[in-house]
């Protein structure tokens, strides 16, 4: 990594915080409250006010992998969530058509098959911001400025300092971007990012159901892209549905009953009459990668650093992977004396993250390739495939543990 070049002095006597933080949608609060256990002093720039609740996310859950769910217990924050957490004790994954049912060549996981219990849970995004905005108001050393943006950040060989729009700066050691898939923080460091659109869009909504669920989770490949449908509390499911985004703009754009009319023939019956549960969110899908994690004085975290497809449901699993190795790598450094900004502390944590998110990255990039489609011949190689890799146990508990996000090397908040 580039030595920065010569910018503002930080010492420890004039900086206002250990790290600034830019982001206040998941990964920047749970990076704050992981920060702070450390010892750390950190200031949290968020561009939403405190109390908002943006109708976008609020169509949203979350699957909970089993690694991020000891680092949400470790942080103090599972006790709040698991009242509302569902708890996902089988997925099954299979090839589909709208009014056909699943195909015979199936994937299924079960958490029986595994000695750390369910593979993940099902936290619905409501709760998950009630649940970090209570731990943040508790925490100390943690400082929130919200609604405020950041619109300039330098770097220097003694720290960083960023320009608000409302004109106040604030220093600090190091700056982590939390602020998704259009960071300003990557670009005004020089980080240019890669990647391509899928031409689809997923449209998320909660739906009631008369039959219980039994704590499965469902992912049917569709021609027009994957339909998950994710159990939540209650005869509920968390349904993410990726369409061409031609269709999914004109289905969310009809009435409820219009919305239902085009749902229901992919959603099938198995859980009985379906009806609608609060908004409808639609969400452009595409793959982006940052070239870099790490600048001089600034570390990505997130979709700030790489955007995946939801066909794996491990988009904010990996964010919370970044979180807790960058946690580690800082908290290791200063007890070693090291300026936790500098460039071989951060090349640490980008090498640590670098592989497994590649490996990722290309994993939902070939399966949604392969699957978002309807030719004849390669359904039945994915048919086969699944039904031939379901049969091999091994392989199948593999899949399983990877999918609890149990595999790799673990930072030590999801040990």
């Amino acid at each position: 990594m580039d030595n920065p070049a010569p910018g503002p002095i930080v010492s420890a006597m004039n900086r206002d915080s250990d790290i600034l933080i830019t982001g206040g949608g998941l990964n920047g609060p749970v990076l704050a409250l992981a920060l702070a256990r450390a010892g750390f002093t950190v200031t949290l720039i968020d561009a939403a006010p405190p109390e908002a609740d943006a109708s976008a996310a609020a169509s949203r859950a979350y699957a909970i992998a089993a690694g991020s769910r000891r680092m949400l217990a470790r942080l103090g924050l599972w006790a709040a969530l698991a009242p509302d957490a569902q708890e996902m004790a089988e997925i099954k994954v299979t090839d589909g058509r709208a009014g056909e049912g699943p195909a015979r060549g199936m994937l299924h996981f079960d958490s029986a098959e595994i000695e750390n219990g369910p593979m993940g849970h099902m936290v619905e995004d409501r709760h998950l911001r009630a649940a970090l905005a209570e731990a943040l108001g508790a925490a100390e050393g943690v400082t929130l400025k919200a609604p405020v943006r950041v619109v300039a950040q330098e770097a220097g060989p003694g720290g960083v300092t960023v320009t608000l729009d409302s004109g106040e700066r604030l220093t600090g050691l190091l700056l982590a971007g939390c602020d998704g898939r259009q960071s300003g923080t990557a670009t005004r460091a020089g980080i240019r990012r890669a990647g391509h659109g899928y031409g689809q869009s997923a449209i998320t909504c909660t739906v009631a159901h008369e039959l219980p669920h039994k704590g499965v989770a469902h992912q049917f490949f569709m021609p027009g892209g994957p339909l998950a449908i994710l159990p939540l509390k209650g005869n509920r499911s968390s349904v993410v549905w990726s369409e061409r985004t031609e269709r999914a703009e004109k289905i969310v754009a009809g009435p409820d009953e219009a919305f239902l009319a085009a749902l229901r023939p992919a959603f099938g019956n198995f859980l009985g009459q379906i009806r609608l549960e609060g908004a409808r969110g639609l969400h452009p899908l595409g793959l982006s990668l940052a070239e870099r994690f790490v600048a001089a004085r600034v570390a990505l975290v997130g979709d700030a650093a790489h955007g995946l497809h939801p066909v794996a449901g491990q988009g904010l699993n990996a964010g919370l992977r970044d979180v807790a190795a960058l946690a580690q790598v800082l908290g290791e450094a200063r007890r070693r004396g090291e300026d936790v900004g500098t460039g071989p502390v951060l090349e640490r944590y980008a090498r640590w993250r670098r592989f497994d998110t590649a490996t990722l990255a290309a994993t939902t990039d070939f399966t949604t390739r392969l699957f978002s489609n309807d030719n004849p011949l390669l359904r039945l190689a994915r048919d086969a495939g699944m039904g031939a890799i379901n049969a091999v146990a091994p392989l199948r508990r593999a899949m399983i543990r990877e999918a609890a996000g149990l595999t790799g090397e673990l930072p030590e908040l999801m040990r």
